[in-house]
């Protein structure tokens, strides 16, 4: 951007330099072109300032982002790796004798003796002797 700036006050000098008379149609033209740079001059100036704190603002919040995803998603990976590797607990697979449906049940709390429905069917999924019910065709 100093290069522009740079240029505009070479004109600046070469039009004082050459004495231009401000009083005729082409002096006054000059002298108001070269002004006109210079305020461009300026104000691309300011802009890339401006864009440059931009840029240091957009890069500090990228920094925070990713703080705030480390802290967020780093946790629920290790939530879901320790809860693999805590689970002690057995499940036991059943499917369902009239519908398919698969079912789950935890091994520790399961009682043979209590009813089991399935969820999906409703139907009873083992018979009053403790074996499955037979599929019913």
């Amino acid at each position: 951007m100093s290069k522009i700036s740079d240029r505009v006050s070479y004109l600046q000098g070469l039009a004082e330099g050459m004495e231009l008379d401000g009083e005729s149609k082409t002096g006054r033209l000059l002298k108001a072109v070269i002004d006109v740079l210079g305020d461009v001059a300026k104000e691309l100036q300011r802009l890339e300032d401006e864009q440059n704190d931009l840029d240091e603002y957009v890069g500090s919040i990228d920094d925070d982002l990713a703080e705030v995803e480390e802290a967020v998603f780093d946790d629920d990976e290790e939530e879901e790796e320790g809860g693999e590797e805590d689970e002690d607990d057995e499940l036991i697979e059943c499917e369902c004798p009239h519908c398919g449906n698969t079912i789950y049940f935890d091994a520790e709390a399961f009682d043979l003796a209590d009813d089991h429905n399935c969820p999906e069917c409703g139907k009873p999924l083992f018979d009053e002797d403790g074996g499955e019910e037979p599929e019913k065709e």
